[in-house]
């Protein structure tokens, strides 16, 4: 009752005065006391925990003085005002106008976006947009009575404009506990409401063998409001480098670029440079393109400044449409090497391709029917006879046919027939007659019996074995083989009987698998799956290299299994290996990660194999590991070791600290490894952000606390 009877004799002493602005003030307190009207007009005073509410505004007070004649209130503190955009005022005192928008407050603080705190003697409100602060001491940190802040801005005033989200220093010194380290005369920042704005970002400082001790400074630039770019100077006692980042959003999709322009003392009297480009964009009716570009001006630049770990190189446009029964592709790329005695013209460079597929639901026979008409073509920038100069294309027309069938014990059959039509020209290689056509029939018969089982615990297992059989055959001229020189044996391809990625190679003969599946789904979502093969040909087939497992009449077992538990434990494996149990192709991953702890690590085997361009084996560990020590304190680390070489190709490790107003991130990096073309480096890295003037920054550490 108090509550309302003090609303309802404010609303009818201000309502004359307020009914122009947007809304009506609500005042709230103990005690109300209303003088009559006089010659000066009347008074309102409300006293004992105040509340104002006005327009989305908050303000609390001891007392509230409102003087008719004057327009104006006095307000008694201590006052805390929260406006509608989430800034806050406190002051001792203040005298402003009704609805809060123009007037003085003494002993006052400002804080933004519950970040940044700005302490003044004074802050005049102008307009409700301005408010200039005098004296001012600004901070995002904890305050302790008698102690200094990690860190501070003092400045002789400030103006924060609350519609610019723009804050504005004068005289202003940066002081690191209380030690100046820094002095500006004028300066504009940005509040912590506002995501884009131009200005510095945060510096970061970085060492390496090779160019010294540098500093990167990057300047963003607002183009508008979708639109923007990023220029980054660095600058080492070895390098003068000009990096830069570009972005635009349409409407219909969006493009990056992002490159440098340097001269260093690596490569004297010259100048190194890349750039990658992107974009992604929604043409409508279904169709989409993808762009993409990557140039460096020599094959280490990447590596030196540590942009990228790429060695080779790609440029392509893609154009796709993706519908429920059919599919449309178009792509052209190109290919730069940046391998070590790998040259651009035997790649080839140049790739084109196009597909189209649609699929069909015959009433007779049943199933599916998928009709392919495809063409791709590889292109060699020189003439020389042979493989080094020999370009080749291709157009294509195939259909298959599917349908399964699930018979009376559980048994699913599924039966496949296809053929494909092919055209070949070749040119720049006398080994190939110049045209020649190629017909490829093929059919297959696919058995497996899923057999479940539920215990009494909760967890149901599958055992599900696995048979096929099928026949191919390829009636035509010998061709090159372009597109299908890496081949992989895996259990996503163990009952296909196909195993070759392209379209060059094509598989021919009689030919079998058999597997084994077993799976268990543990009712508290754990999960794993183990996957035992083989296949068997007629007889032996060329295209096969000796590492993929499939060389021979009998191709080598696989292996492949994944567990996932509910506790953050993973396991991914797979491998290839022979009656005499050695081992070929082999990886796997397995990872462990809570809240807290997040470890993982890897090992990859792949045996030396001239066909696939290896002439060594390669055998490696990878490693990595973060640990959040606490709330403020983060580390981290990664290697990677060359069990071939007896030696580390890689190693990093990385140490994070965050409080409530300071982020430091510091890592440091080691590649071993080396070549013609790079040496081996050591990286250091170090970037230091004040919270409070970091745009998108929502995520905040703990608060600290004061101590005695």
């Amino acid at each position: 009752m108090r509550a309302l009877l003090m609303t309802l004799f404010a609303l009818l002493l201000l309502l004359p005065t307020l009914a122009p602005a947007q809304g009506v003030a609500t005042l709230v307190a103990d005690s109300l006391e209303v003088a009559p009207p006089g010659p000066n007009g009347a008074r309102l005073t409300a006293a004992g925990n105040v509340e104002v509410f006005y327009d989305g505004t908050r303000l609390t007070a001891a007392a509230v003085s409102y003087d008719a004649a004057a327009d104006r209130l006095t307000i008694t503190g201590p006052i805390l005002i929260r406006a509608a955009d989430g800034t806050i005022l406190a002051a001792d005192s203040a005298s402003l106008d009704p609805r809060l928008q123009n007037g003085l407050l003494r002993g006052a603080r400002l804080v933004l976006d519950q970040q940044l705190q700005l302490a003044a003697n004074r802050i005049d409100r102008v307009e409700g947009r301005y408010s200039q602060l005098s004296q001012v001491a600004a901070t995002s940190c904890h305050v302790c009575a008698g102690r200094p802040p990690l860190w501070e801005i003092r400045a002789r005033r400030v103006v924060h404009d609350s519609v610019a989200q723009q804050l504005y220093f004068d005289n202003a010194t940066l002081r690191v506990a209380g030690v100046p380290v820094l002095w500006v005369p004028q300066m504009r920042l940005p509040d912590p409401t506002l995501t884009r704005a131009t200005g510095l970002l945060i510096p970061r400082v970085r060492t390496t063998d090779q160019l010294g001790l540098g500093v990167k400074l990057p300047y963003f630039i607002r183009l508008g409001d979708h639109r923007d770019l990023t220029l980054t100077p660095y600058v080492s006692p070895a390098t003068r480098t000009i990096e830069a980042r570009y972005r635009q959003a349409f409407a219909n999709g969006d493009i990056i670029l992002r490159g440098a322009l340097t001269r260093d003392s690596i490569r004297p009297g010259g100048e190194r440079s890349y750039v990658f480009a992107e974009g992604a964009f929604d043409l409508g009716r279904d169709f989409r393109l993808d762009f993409a570009t990557e140039t460096a001006s020599d094959p280490a630049y990447l590596l030196d400044y540590g942009y990228s770990d790429k060695d080779r190189l790609t440029s392509s446009v893609l154009l796709t449409r993706v519908r429920a029964d059919d599919l449309l592709m178009a792509r052209i790329a190109g290919y730069d090497s940046l391998r070590a005695g790998e040259t651009d013209a035997t790649l080839p460079p140049l790739l084109a391709e196009v597909a189209y597929e649609r699929r069909f639901y015959p009433e007779r026979p049943g199933g599916t029917l998928d009709l392919r008409v495809d063409g791709d073509a590889f292109w060699r920038t020189v003439d020389t006879p042979g493989d080094a100069g020999r370009d080749l294309g291709r157009l294509g027309l195939g259909a298959v046919w599917r349908r399964d069938w699930v018979t009376g014990p559980g048994i699913l059959v599924g039966l496949r027939a296809g053929v494909g039509l092919d055209s070949f020209v070749v040119a720049d290689d006398p080994t190939y007659a110049r045209q020649s056509l190629r017909l490829r029939p093929a059919t297959s018969v696919t058995l497996r019996w899923p057999l479940m089982r539920q215990f009494p615990g909760g967890a149901t297992h599958v055992i599900e074995p696995q048979v096929a059989l099928g026949w191919a055959a390829v009636r035509g001229a010998r061709l090159p083989n372009e597109d299908s020189a890496l081949i992989e044996f895996d259990e996503a391809n163990l009952l296909s009987l196909s195993y070759f990625p392209g379209q060059d190679a094509a598989s021919q003969g009689w030919r079998a698998a058999a597997g084994l599946r077993w799976t268990r789904m543990g009712p508290q979502g754990a999960y794993g799956t183990l996957t035992l093969g083989r296949v068997f040909a007629a007889e032996a087939e060329s295209g096969f290299s000796a590492a993929s497992g499939l060389d021979g009449t009998t191709s080598d077992w696989l292996i492949a299994g994944q567990i996932d538990l509910p506790g953050g434990f993973a396991l991914r494996a797979r491998s290839l290996f022979d009656d005499g149990l050695d081992f070929g192709k082999t990886d796997a991953r397995l990872a462990w990660a809570n809240d807290r702890l997040t470890l993982g690590a890897a090992y990859v085997w792949l045996p030396a194999d001239a066909d696939e361009a290896r002439g060594a084996p390669i055998s490696e560990w990878t490693l990595d590991a973060a640990y959040a020590i606490d709330t403020r304190w983060k580390i981290s680390a990664d290697g990677r070791y060359d069990i071939v070489a007896d030696r580390p190709a890689r190693a990093g490790i990385g140490l994070g600290w965050r409080s409530e107003c300071v982020t430091v991130d510091l890592s440091i990096g080691r590649r071993y490894t080396s070549s013609t073309v790079v040496e081996p480096s050591t990286d250091f890295d170090l970037a230091v952000n004040l919270t409070g003037f970091s745009a998108g920054r929502a995520s905040r550490a703990q608060p600290g606390s004061c101590r005695n």
